[in-house]
């Protein structure tokens, strides 16, 4: 039986959902691909996977956490998990291109793919398909809009340059 709760973040709120003892979905509400409610989910602010959701994500926006803790059950294609899993490799504050993601996933020349797949990531921020950019730099598509994508990366910036904790201070 999947569990969810909503998270408000700075950057608009998302819908988190758990399976078991997982985190199978964490979307931007009205992002492209997000999962609808179903009848049978039960809404659950205290399943113990939502709760340390929503803590780490709170650490992060606090510019506190770089990497996430938290089991992972998303649903996908092998191929999409295999990118899915190169993207969560991407460390805090760095950006790659979509060709290099498809090489980091064992299918160099597949850019185009790995981008498909990217645009399907169904746990966003955690696996931060947000560092996933164009090869010139540019910050090309994101589910959750371009605008949330340019924060976030300005967020990983700001707190990887010491920027954050001064202006939390001040």
């Amino acid at each position: 039986m999947k569990r969810y709760d909503y998270y408000d973040s700075p950057c608009g709120r998302l819908l988190l959902v758990a399976d078991g003892e997982a985190l199978c979905g964490a979307y931007f509400v009205g992002q492209k691909h997000m999962r609808e409610t179903e009848a049978d989910w039960v809404r659950d602010s205290g399943s113990p996977v939502i709760v340390r959701t929503k803590r780490q994500l709170d650490e992060y926006f606090q510019g506190k956490r770089r990497i996430f803790d938290i089991a992972l059950a998303a649903p996908g294609t092998p191929f999409q998990r295999a990118v899915w899993k190169a993207i969560a490799g991407v460390a805090f504050g760095e950006t790659i291109s979509y060709a290099e993601l498809a090489r980091r996933a064992g299918r160099p020349g597949s850019a185009r793919a790995a981008g498909a797949a990217t645009g399907r990531n169904p746990i966003g921020i955690i696996v931060p398909c947000h560092r996933i950019v164009g090869a010139d730099g540019s910050l090309t598509g994101y589910a959750g809009g371009t605008h949330r994508k340019r924060a976030l990366l300005a967020l990983e910036s700001a707190a990887g340059s010491g920027l954050f904790q001064e202006r939390a201070a001040g």
